[in-house]
């Protein structure tokens, strides 16, 4: 994803912080945000973070419509969460504002015939996201094609 030290990075969804600790582990000297709108998720991580002795984390009690970053971040990080987010217009629009020059989004979700993963129906194709990222101001920088069940896009506010 080409993180350079210390850099921040916004995991959105980041639930129990799979990726979050990872990326911690990896910047030691950048700042993570996990970022979660269930309670329960932001308190675990917090701990879990402080038992790690990750000082370069911090849980983020997100609302469903804004991240509530409390400061901007070179590259957001949403694995399986895109099918989440409500009003993505609006919501990726905003998040072009808590973003760095030259911040980047990355989204990671399951293909519509992946044998794992949500239910079909609830999964989003790469062709509408690549649309509605579009819609909503950015540009495809990246699209990745080596994961066996998902896909990795990675996209940068569009310049106007």
């Amino acid at each position: 994803m080409g993180i350079a030290p210390r850099q921040t990075v916004a995991d959105i969804g980041a639930g129990t912080g799979y990726f979050t600790m990872r990326l911690a582990h990896m910047q030691p000297k950048g700042r993570i945000y996990g970022v979660d709108t269930e309670p329960d998720m932001v308190r675990y991580l917090a701990e879990r973070a402080q038992r790690e002795g990750l000082k370069n984390v911090t849980a983020v009690h997100a609302a469903p419509d804004d991240p509530r970053l409390p400061d901007k971040a070179d590259l957001i990080l949403m694995v399986d969460v895109f099918h989440h987010v409500g009003e993505r217009e609006r919501y990726f629009r905003q998040l072009q504002h808590v973003l760095t020059a030259g911040g980047r989004v990355a989204i990671i979700d399951f293909r519509k015939d992946s044998p794992v993963g949500p239910p079909v129906r609830a999964r989003i194709a790469p062709e509408q996201v690549k649309a509605e990222l579009e819609v909503a101001g950015y540009a495809l920088v990246q699209d990745y094609d080596f994961l066996p069940n998902q896909y990795f896009l990675i996209f940068a506010p569009a310049k106007r």
